[in-house]
């Protein structure tokens, strides 16, 4: 078997009892880390710290994720304008804090003939909303029911992240 060092140099290929001793010589663990390859690659290593190295990556990772709510905004065909404005207020509230927001209405008796209306009232909501959310899901109806999802529009790039304009060569003749 192919066997690694303990930092990374090539220790050539040598026989599974030779590899075992050099572990044991270092006070340390052979690893397989490509069983499949001929001949395997194994590596000298202190596997307990590798493992508790690598719970401590994924536990930062974890740590750094962000997780998305999907926040409700409920509306009505009869709302007033006022209200309208105090629901946008709160979408936008949501928005900024990177979640995404379901704005539904619920037709009410003989409410379900006038869907158009409905489709008013969401089309104000998304213009008051505009600024900070894309549509991600076009207002539908399931049942009694008018669903739109809005998401937070995905934020600008800052000029640290822009690519460089390229030089522009210079008008000195």
């Amino acid at each position: 078997m192919r066997v690694i060092g303990e930092n990374g140099e090539q220790l050539g290929i040598l026989p599974v009892s030779r590899a075992l001793e050099l572990a044991e010589e270092a006070g340390l663990d052979l690893v397989k880390i490509v069983p499949n390859a001929q001949p395997p690659v194994c590596k000298l290593m202190d596997y307990d710290k590798h493992r508790y190295e690598q719970s401590k990556r994924e536990k930062e990772l974890r740590k750094n994720q962000k997780t998305i709510e999907v926040k409700e905004v409920q509306l009505s065909a009869t709302i007033a304008e006022n209200d309208v404005a105090i629901k946008a207020k709160n979408a936008l509230k949501f928005l900024q804090d990177g979640n995404k927001v379901k704005v539904s209405i619920r037709f009410r008796g003989r409410q379900i003939t006038h869907t158009e209306i409905g489709t008013q009232v969401m089309n104000d909501f998304v213009e008051r909303v505009k600024d900070v959310a894309v549509v991600e899901k076009r207002p539908m109806l399931e049942g009694r029911h008018m669903l739109m999802i809005l998401a937070p529009k995905p934020a600008e790039k800052t000029k640290a992240e822009r690519p460089p304009k390229a030089a522009q060569p210079s008008e000195a003749n």
